[in-house]
């Protein structure tokens, strides 16, 4: 009687799983980034789908035409809500207008993770997971304030920030720098109210090559001085680097960038680029698809880092010309780590 109890209770047990298994077999997940092109979101969507395979969840990407794309985004999201799907990943093109569909999203079920970009306000997604922009662009804004020494009192600095909707991951790189660098940032959320003098401008580059090369022949007009340049992402960083060599004064200005990604860390190596600070963007959808699993199988929501309100996946800065103080690895470590 006891042993078939007990090979009751096994068949019970097995037959659950199977249950279990099936139903995360029928999981659906989303990935909605800002564009497809980007070697940063191409890096995403990859991590994504080696997470799904491995988990067994069926996996749908979407992709914004462009960096603000916020039409397109609108849409992935109603046709992972209508598709029956159980998480959605994010990374918001507006980080204040797709907060209403994200919404509706959360009151039908899913669990809606914010990708690099939080939300405004973070809590209008389930969880972020993202690089600390903020302590990414304090780093390099550190190392260029070091890096300049004395001459930081007369430095002139040119901003070439991502969009005219000043979206929290382009606020926040942005800021971060200027405190980096030493600068009043007075409303951390705004860019461009800092008053200081010795920022030239800001101008937008939409996160691309040819945004960045534009943005800093506007500013290079504004003032031929310029010896300083904060780009928003390593593709404007190439662009304005192609701006300068076009005016022969590549030499006399230093470029910082955040990304992390290949291409972006050889020019660091090149001396392109002066510093950039390394985001781990397979992590964070490989760690958001593995949220969804959790999440499909019992119900249980992400938890943030302690002492944040976001999960943090980490940055790292790399340069090939490191400062006291500051830690970093060389371009040569950097290559061991990107993506893209």
């Amino acid at each position: 009687m006891k042993a078939l109890t007990l090979a009751s209770c096994l068949g019970a047990l097995i037959a659950g799983m199977a249950v279990s298994n099936a139903a995360l077999a029928q999981t659906k997940a989303c990935l909605i980034t800002k564009t497809e092109t980007n070697p940063f979101f191409v890096k995403m969507k990859e991590g994504a789908a080696a997470a799904a395979t491995k988990s067994g969840i069926t996996l749908q990407t979407f992709a914004g035409k462009l960096d603000g794309d916020v039409e397109t985004q609108v849409a992935a999201v109603e046709t992972c809500i209508a598709s029956g799907a159980k998480g959605i990943l994010i990374t918001p093109s507006d980080s204040r207008a797709l907060v209403p569909v994200v919404a509706k999203a959360r009151q039908a079920g899913l669990l809606v993770i914010a990708l690099d970009t939080p939300l405004e306000p973070a809590s209008a997604s389930d969880a972020v997971f993202a690089t600390d922009n903020f302590k990414a662009g304090e780093l390099i804004g550190k190392w260029a304030a070091a890096k300049l020494g004395d001459k930081t009192k007369t430095a002139k600095i040119a901003m070439l920030d991502l969009s005219a909707q000043q979206v929290s991951v382009d606020y926040l790189r942005d800021q971060g720098f200027l405190k980096g660098f030493g600068i009043d940032i007075k409303d951390p959320k705004k860019i461009g109210d800092e008053g200081d003098l010795r920022v030239v401008g800001h101008d937008v580059t939409l996160g691309n090559e040819e945004g960045g090369r534009k943005a800093l022949e506007n500013l290079i007009q504004r003032d031929p001085g310029i010896n300083v340049v904060y780009t928003i992402n390593e593709p404007a960083a190439a662009g304005a680097y192609e701006a300068l060599k076009a005016l022969g004064i590549e030499k006399n200005v230093t470029i910082v960038s955040v990304d992390g990604g290949c291409p972006g860390v050889r020019n660091v190596k090149q001396g392109v680029i002066g510093a950039t600070s390394m985001q781990f963007p397979l992590l964070m959808a490989a760690k958001g698809i593995e949220a969804i699993e959790t999440f499909a199988k019992t119900g249980q929501k992400p938890k943030a880092t302690e002492g944040l309100d976001f999960y943090d996946t980490g940055v790292e800065l790399i340069t090939d010309a490191p400062v006291p103080g500051i830690p970093s690895i060389s371009s040569a470590d950097g290559l061991k780590k990107c993506w893209g």
